[in-house]
């Protein structure tokens, strides 16, 4: 659980990173034309990077004590199931392209089992809880 927390955290602060400091490449290689709202689009998906940046501190903070700091893994869980419907809503009403999905699978997919699993053992070893 621990090396599974770091490898995500650095994972998300390097990604914010790059979101953050390259907010036009990014969008270009995703397929997202600004067009006249270049500026503005770019700093929404700065403050994307800003928040993916953030959970990674989060995450790192969580690998010293995974089942202790089970909430942050559980808010990164929820981020991760709630971002996607929401890049899937915004994509079928035509205000995201699909290309922007590939996204998906490496800032969350990827980590539902494992995170799902760091909050089962957290629940297992809740104080009260029955041995195993």
């Amino acid at each position: 659980m621990q090396v599974v927390l770091v490898i995500a955290g650095i994972y998300n602060l390097l990604w914010g990173a790059v979101v953050i400091l390259l907010p036009g490449w990014t969008l270009s290689h995703l397929g997202v034309d600004p067009g006249s709202g270049a500026a503005i689009t770019q700093a929404i998906w700065q403050c994307v990077g800003m928040i993916v940046g953030v959970y990674g501190i989060g995450y790192l903070a969580a690998a010293r004590d995974p089942a202790r700091h089970w909430p942050i893994v559980l808010v990164g869980l929820l981020g991760k199931i709630l971002g996607p419907i929401g890049f899937i809503d915004a994509a079928i009403s035509g205000v995201l392209p699909w290309s922007m999905g590939w996204t998906i699978l490496t800032n969350d997919l990827a980590w539902w089992i494992p995170f799902a699993l760091m909050l089962r053992l957290a629940w297992r070893r809740r104080p009260g809880a029955p041995a195993a």
